[in-house]
């Protein structure tokens, strides 16, 4: 992180941004979170349980002048590996070959990864610096998930900064077509059992 930033909330809490905090009457609420030590730098057991069942990502970058992209990246859950308290990786899996993301981080390497449990209701926001491996199969072969079904182009390495959490306000519950279709055939099991054991109950009573 930036020697510039006192507190680690900082990467996001510009002097601007907390002008208009003061305005608006949220900076003392804030302020005393920078006081109790501001937010996390270092990923936790909580954080890397959380991101072990995540399937799906936003990578947030921006070119040289500031232009913003997003990207989804997503895979089976455990694509986003955890490879020390300040790092993740995933492997960069070929797509549309528009290399907006790859690009900007040529120029700028500033980056933010965005992530949505619909299910659970909770979301993490991520700063950090981010960068492609081109040049090394054996580390993407290495974040490349068993059997899935995709081509690895390259790696991208993220050096986590700073994260939060966000309130589940807002946040409207939804669930993965799989979880529902595992739901409903143990729900279509449950009920196909009860009518076994009261047909062999009539049965009984005959």
């Amino acid at each position: 992180m930036s020697d510039a930033l006192h507190f680690t909330s900082d990467i996001a809490f510009t002097p601007q941004v907390k002008a208009v905090q003061a305005r608006k009457g949220s900076r003392s609420a804030y302020a005393r979170v920078e006081q109790n030590g501001g937010w996390r730098n270092v990923i936790d057991d909580d954080l890397a349980a959380f991101l072990a069942a995540q399937t799906s990502i936003l990578l947030a970058t921006a070119s040289a002048d500031g232009q913003p992209y997003i990207q989804h990246r997503g895979g089976p859950a455990g694509f986003l590996h955890v490879l020390d308290r300040q790092t993740l990786g995933f492997a960069d899996f070929t797509g549309n070959k528009q290399y907006i993301t790859q690009g900007n981080l040529a120029e700028n390497p500033k980056a933010y990864i965005f992530v949505i449990d619909y299910a659970h209701r909770r979301r993490v926001k991520i700063w950090g610096r981010a960068r492609v491996v081109e040049d090394d199969p054996a580390l993407t072969a290495s974040l490349t998930p068993k059997g899935y079904k995709a081509r690895p182009e390259q790696a991208i390495l993220f050096e986590v900064e700073a994260w939060d959490t966000n309130c589940p306000q807002h946040i409207p519950q939804k669930f993965d077509a799989a979880d529902v279709a595992e739901a409903l055939a143990k729900r279509d099991g449950r009920i196909a059992q009860l009518e076994a054991e009261l047909a062999e109950a009539r049965m009984r009573r005959a």
